[in-house]
């Protein structure tokens, strides 16, 4: 039963959890430079799009690469920028308020699942990569749309969902993976054929984002082959993947801490995703499990870890598990909280951190 304090405990930790963020990293810095402190890796390229658009900055060369970054982050920067002008900034509040909306979501879902709704918010925000959550990056606005969409199918409130969940596919090419999420909850609840129609309206800003860039390039896929012009992530079976990342991980240097780290992601998205199967938990699975064989099946593991924030039914589990026997979110407190404020500090050091 959901009760009236959800909403309220989620948004004490999230900007509970936002304020101890800001003291531990306003130390050393001033005001005027704070926001500059969070300017890295693709908040930058964020914030190209937003000002530029997918051709990057005049004068200087295309960046192939942007049009693997999904619009709704870019156009909710542009919208947030008409009234704060530092585009840094701009991600930092989008990121603030579309994390307490997801977190209050998230609360309400744990709860509908019998689970403590505060236990499944404190246990995302102390992952090791939930800096993620409060830099200008998309994970915040993606969850912000996802877990709700979630949580009103599960309701049986279908249109709300699928809009949600087009919402979600603004953002990230996840989206697609929850749109198929959908489709598998659908059957499940045997939900009347005549409204399986509502289930194509994730998948429509896909198809918009692919035209946009075929009128721009004449390519239909310029998102996945943005992906391999950027990174280099084509396709490898997953046993060249786990042998590519092994082998950069046990080198030295900074590189093989974060391939170190690629290699514990790989192994908790595993072990998570064999948990869901053996509870049947179907569509939660195929929205994870869709997501493991599209990041495990790269050259080389990149951002693993990372998305493991947007495991949203995972959560809800590890919640569930620490409802019944509370020295579970103790211990994982102990641990992952302090590993969560180390990561902190290499993402603002400039050092790749998931």
């Amino acid at each position: 039963m959901i009760t009236r304090s959800t909403g309220r405990d989620a948004l004490l930790l999230w900007f509970g959890s936002r304020a101890g963020l800001l003291v531990a990293t306003l130390l050393g810095a001033t005001l005027a430079g704070y926001a500059d402190k969070w300017r890295k890796w693709d908040t930058t390229l964020f914030i190209t799009i937003a000002e530029h658009g997918y051709d990057g900055e005049p004068g200087q060369p295309v960046d192939d690469g942007l049009p693997a970054f999904f619009p709704g982050l870019p156009l909710a920067l542009r919208l947030v920028h008409l009234v704060l002008p530092d585009w840094t900034a701009a991600g930092l509040v989008v990121s603030l308020v579309a994390g307490a909306v997801a977190m209050v979501a998230l609360a309400r879902l744990a709860e509908a699942e019998g689970a403590s709704g505060w236990m499944a918010v404190l246990a995302l925000l102390l992952f090791p990569m939930a800096v993620f959550l409060a830099a200008g990056y998309s994970e915040s606005l993606f969850l912000a749309f996802a877990i709700p969409a979630w949580l009103t199918a599960r309701q049986g409130r279908w249109p709300a969902a699928v809009l949600l969940a087009a919402g979600a596919s603004c953002v990230r090419i996840t989206g697609l993976f929850l749109a198929v999420a959908l489709v598998v909850e659908f059957a499940m609840r045997r939900e009347p054929v005549r409204r399986a129609g509502w289930l194509v309206v994730p998948v429509l800003p896909l198809v918009a984002y692919s035209y946009y860039h075929y009128g721009r390039t004449g390519d239909w896929l310029a998102w996945k082959h943005a992906q391999e012009a950027g990174w280099g992530r084509d396709f490898a079976w997953p046993w060249e993947s786990w042998a590519t990342t092994w082998g950069t991980a046990m080198g030295e240097g900074e590189s093989a801490v974060a391939f170190r780290m690629e290699l514990a992601g790989a192994v908790v998205v595993v072990a998570g995703l064999v948990w869901l199967l053996v509870l049947r938990r179907w569509s939660e699975a195929v929205y994870t499990g869709t997501q493991a064989a599209a990041l495990m099946t790269s050259a080389y593991y990149l951002s693993i870890p990372r998305s493991l924030l947007l495991w949203f039914p995972l959560w809800v589990l590890v919640a569930r598990v620490a409802t019944r026997r509370t020295w579970v979110i103790v211990l994982y407190a102990l641990i992952s909280g302090p590993l969560m404020l180390v990561n902190v500090g290499r993402f603002l050091s400039g050092a790749w951190a998931g």
